[in-house]
């Protein structure tokens, strides 16, 4: 398949959630619309991705992309309803285009095998709409809530997303619709159903849920493991000693006659200790957010840096549950100071110093540690993910 070309609708208005942006709301990292996007764009056989989202709300969608280095096209075509969204996207689609597919922003948990089957599906069929067999007993009820009858259940379906078409069938499909002012559809394979097409259904996936209501929210968590996440980042930084400066390890100053040389004051905990955090929440590393070309950072405390990084993984949505660094130096002695460097780091980073744990060793002698010309430090950090606000706001 050469010229599949997905839309993923992030326009919704949110009435039933209570709230205009639930795409946003995180899991596992990232908003609902990103992981829907990301698992279309990453497959093999979908040649081009396009968000389609309200008027006035792309530059929030292309500057998430463009800090992850990602081009698609953002579409502000949404409309009063989903289908008048679907065919406004579908005049930016290239003619040339063999199928579409169109997927729901709010249901985040589309899986690989999920797209396979579907893409398999359309070439032989032409349309291919995943679809869950109904196992609840149905029961049809007047307006007052009285059970008018018990409904079979047998050959009944209810369906998902994405759904993928021939580009000519939906383009008419759609076309159709407009012509006979028809905007009762809730899914594109209505439509097309009107149109004369066969619909052909394909096994769904029952993690294939949108997000509806807060509920949906909690459910999405709950299959992904959340709120349970917990990441692990490591980080290393080495310095060498040099005369005239004062030697500053894990945000206090040690006692020595030589100092770190670096831009900043070359704390190497402190900045093993933030490419660990900044490496669990896959949010870069200190030279890309604090660089030694920058004045700002000449001779700046490390504790400042520290702090910053800490704000930064708080707003992603994550807490710092551990941290454990190695020191490596032949000299001075470290042991005396450990304990007022954990009291100094907790105390930067609002958590308790029995969440810090720090070690110091030597080098026995060997390379520029052994030999008294640097300091070293590995360190480890364990995050988990909490959910007090909307950190894509």
């Amino acid at each position: 398949m050469t010229t599949l070309h997905a839309l993923i609708l992030a326009a919704g208005s949110g009435v039933r959630y209570g709230k205009p942006d639930k795409v946003w709301e995180p899991l596992q990292g990232g908003p609902l619309w990103w992981h829907a996007f990301w698992r279309h764009y990453s497959h093999p056989d979908i040649r081009a991705v396009s968000l389609v989202v309200a008027p006035g709300q792309g530059e929030r969608f292309r500057h998430f992309l463009a800090q992850r280095a990602v081009q698609a096209e953002v579409l502000e075509v949404g409309g009063a309803t989903r289908q008048e969204t679907v065919a406004n996207a579908l005049d930016h689609i290239p003619p040339g285009t063999e199928w579409i597919a169109v997927h729901d922003g709010a249901r985040p948990l589309v899986s690989r095998d999920l797209l396979d089957r579907l893409i398999q599906a359309v070439r032989t069929h032409g349309t291919a709409v995943p679809a869950l067999p109904i196992t609840e007993t149905l029961k049809h009820a007047d307006s007052g809530g009285r059970v008018v009858q018990t409904v079979s259940r047998e050959a009944l379906f209810r369906v998902q997303t994405p759904q993928i078409f021939r580009a000519d069938w939906l383009r008419e499909a759609h076309a159709r619709a407009r012509q006979h002012a028809d905007l009762s559809a809730t899914d594109d394979a209505s439509l097309v159903e009107q149109a004369g097409y066969p619909v052909q259904l394909v096994p769904g996936d029952p993690r294939n849920f949108k997000l509806t209501t807060p509920d949906d929210l909690e459910m999405l968590r709950m299959v992904v493991g959340e709120p349970n996440e917990v990441r692990t980042g490591i980080g290393y930084d080495i310095h060498t000693l040099t005369e005239g400066r004062k030697l500053m390890l894990g945000g206090i100053e040690v006692e020595h006659t030589h100092g770190l040389k670096g831009h900043s004051d070359a704390d190497v905990i402190l900045h093993a200790l933030c490419d660990a955090i900044l490496g669990a929440s896959a949010l870069g590393d200190i030279g890309h957010l604090f660089p030694n070309t920058d004045p700002r950072w000449k001779d700046c405390s490390s504790l400042i840096l520290l702090e910053q990084v800490a704000e930064q993984v708080r707003q992603h949505g994550w807490e710092i549950a551990h941290l454990d660094a190695m020191v490596l130096a032949e000299a001075p002695k470290l042991a005396p100071y450990l304990p007022q460097m954990r009291h100094q780091i907790a105390k930067t980073l609002q958590i308790l110093p029995e969440q810090v744990s720090l070690k110091a060793t030597t080098n026995e002698g060997m390379d520029s540690i052994g030999q008294r010309r640097a300091i070293a430090c590995h360190a480890v950090a364990t995050l988990k993910r909490h959910f007090r606000r909307n950190c894509y706001e």
